[in-house]
């Protein structure tokens, strides 16, 4: 596709940019991206890819605006309090960039619903705040195939990650997937809410930034992506580190005995 003029000057940073160039560009106004969540990780993450000109975005919530929410929720604002997420999402892009598609899914994710949903985007984003769903939604990209770019946060700390588990490694060995960072879900009330451990704001916009950026670089075809590695970022000692991501042979997704071939062990 040839690029407008308004297109050439609102990506003219993208442009000129070798490592995204116009051709770029172009895979990203063509990209499908699903993000799971229009929370914390969500609203930047949204912002920036609506930003960068991602042709369609999808957007995954079943929530709907609270007061609570806007002190790092910022793609909302204090006039869409009670509104669905999704709805004021779609609107902020539409401000942004009204050349964005944007889908709305304003339902939960299911077994049922996960794999068609999954299947019809190019890439998925997972910004969800819980294990249930990200457990679901690894699996689900899994089976359909498609890259997963991971973050996740607790009070001062966050996690960034890309899964293509049905790739192999230089050496033919294929790479990790979430159940090999966390095998199963903790128990219920294992783990604080944010609701009781509280999160500072801002870190959300950090690592749902960093997100964007690894959704990007992969549609875009930059860079070096963060398969079989993990980022953390501790937000009090402002320190970045990233380790070595393994796969686990055990794990039942792409393991050694591998028996997930659906999702209905999440009905």
């Amino acid at each position: 596709m040839a690029l407008t003029d308004t297109q050439l000057e609102r990506y003219a940073r993208h442009i000129v940019l070798k490592e995204i160039g116009g051709a770029g560009q172009q895979k990203l106004m063509r990209a499908r991206v699903l993000v799971i969540g229009a929370g914390g990780l969500g609203s930047p993450a949204l912002l920036y890819l609506a930003a960068a000109g991602v042709g369609t975005i999808g957007i995954v919530d079943d929530d709907a605006v609270s007061l609570s929410n806007l002190q790092r929720q910022i793609i909302h604002d204090t006039d869409n309090i009670d509104r669905s997420k999704t709805e004021s999402a779609a609107e902020a892009i539409a401000r942004l960039n009204p050349e964005v598609k944007v889908e709305l899914h304003t339902a939960r994710l299911t077994a049922q619903n996960a794999l068609d949903l999954i299947s019809q985007y190019d890439i998925v984003a997972d910004g969800c705040d819980n294990f249930s769903t990200r457990f679901l939604v690894s699996d689900a990209c899994y089976l359909a195939r498609k890259p997963l770019v991971s973050a996740a946060v607790g009070p001062f700390e966050g996690q960034l990650s890309t899964f293509k588990p049905y790739e192999q490694d230089e050496e033919g060995t294929p790479l990790p997937t979430y159940r090999c960072l966390v095998p199963e879900a903790p128990p219920p009330g294992s783990f604080p809410t944010c609701e009781t451990a509280g999160i500072i704001g801002a870190l959300t916009g950090v690592m749902g930034s960093l997100q964007a950026l690894e959704v990007i670089k992969e549609i875009a075809g930059a860079g070096t992506g963060l398969m079989g590695k993990l980022l953390i970022y501790d937000a009090l000692d402002t320190r970045f580190r990233t380790i070595r991501l393994k796969r686990d042979p055990a794990n039942p997704l792409n393991g050694e005995g591998a028996r997930i071939t659906d999702l209905a062990h999440h009905a």
